[in-house]
């Protein structure tokens, strides 16, 4: 049976076409079925135009799930969750959460996504705060996780602990890594260097059953040495930013270069192969979204601007995510954390009981 993804058709900047078109093309590509959440007229009015152009469309395996209700991208997250019960995100993973639908896709409002997925499926036990994991292209051609790039801009030590063992879960299931290199994000490489977060969170990875090489830096990042790394939201949704900020960037000015000294008609040509290709490894649609990894249910996010191959690709790894039942395997990793020993009361106070 195809696994069925739900995909809120309402959420990127140009919904619902992207979300439509997504949609087909994972149909097409993968074996799966896709539940369009949202306004029904307008998702029926795009699939229709999609059908008038190419009627083999209307035997896919896509169906359409009304909303009456959409989180805008400029409302605020915790007011909308509350008002907003009839939401095109809340009645998605209200179908995750009956198992009506294997897992969801969201291209919408993070915030509003991240804070519906938490009180619509929970957290899994030993799991303090989900974590959103972006994936980056190396140099070696591999894939290295980062997380948490936003879900959290606060964090202790001990959630860093549990993003150490989520992301090498996530590394392992759906890239293949058969013993995922870990690190910690820092400012430098010896172990007293760094925040006193990153220096107490260092001391309780260094425990765990992990391939925790110790602190790396933000270069690691590309140069494929490291698997997954991790830190605080804060931390990592500036990298992301500025990751995707200079990937844009370079595009342009390579793409300039090329144009102003390729003079032949055959030297064109190649380099504009070849720069189709450099595009492509860079494109944050090749990976689809990021994962909010520790939920009782699968649940991805990607970028507003997100097109049809990242909304196909979303929903892609959406269906990876929940075919691996990486959730189980994560509550289970999260076991391996050691029992953490509680101080010796203080002076006036009995174990168990309040200060006095």
């Amino acid at each position: 049976m195809p696994t069925v993804i739900a995909v809120d058709a309402m959420g990127s900047d140009r919904a619902p076409k992207p979300e439509v078109e997504g949609a087909i093309l994972a149909c097409r590509h993968h074996d799966v079925r896709v539940l369009l959440i949202g306004r029904e007229p307008q998702i029926r009015e795009e699939l229709d135009r999609e059908i008038a152009k190419h009627p083999t469309v209307g035997n896919l395996p896509i169906e359409i799930v009304h909303a009456t209700e959409v989180i805008g991208m400029g409302e605020k997250a915790a007011t909308a969750v509350r008002s907003k019960r009839d939401s095109s995100m809340r009645v998605g993973l209200r179908l995750v959460r009956e198992g009506r639908a294997a897992g969801f896709v969201t291209a919408g409002n993070t915030g509003a996504a991240m804070a519906t997925a938490k009180m619509v499926l929970g957290a899994l036990p030993g799991v303090d705060r989900p974590a959103l994991a972006a994936v980056f292209p190396t140099s070696v051609g591999k894939a290295a996780i980062l997380l948490d790039v936003g879900a959290n801009v606060d964090c202790k030590p001990q959630h860093l602990e549990q993003f150490a063992i989520m992301g090498e879960i996530y590394s392992r299931s759906i890239f293949g890594m058969s013993k995922p290199k870990v690190g910690l994000l820092s400012i430098g490489e010896e172990e007293g260097k760094g925040n006193e977060l990153t220096r107490e969170a260092y001391t309780l990875l260094r425990q765990l059953p992990l391939n925790f090489l110790g602190n790396v830096e933000g270069r690691d990042l590309y140069n494929g040495n490291v698997d997954v790394i991790v830190c605080d939201g804060f931390i990592g949704n500036v990298a992301l930013k500025v990751s995707e900020g200079l990937v844009s960037a370079v595009r342009y000015l390579l793409k300039e270069s090329l144009k102003s000294t390729i003079s032949s008609q055959v030297g064109f040509l190649l380099s504009r192969r070849a720069f189709e290709d450099f595009k492509k490894r860079l494109d944050y649609a090749e990976y689809g979204g990021a994962p909010l990894l520790g939920l009782k249910g699968v649940c991805i996010v990607g970028h507003g601007s997100s097109n049809s191959t990242a909304l196909k690709n979303a929903i892609r790894v959406a269906a990876q995510f929940a075919d691996t039942r990486i959730n189980e395997k994560i509550e289970k990793g999260l076991k391996s954390i050691p029992p953490r020993r509680e101080p010796p009361p203080g002076p006036g106070m009995q174990p168990g009981s309040a200060p006095i």
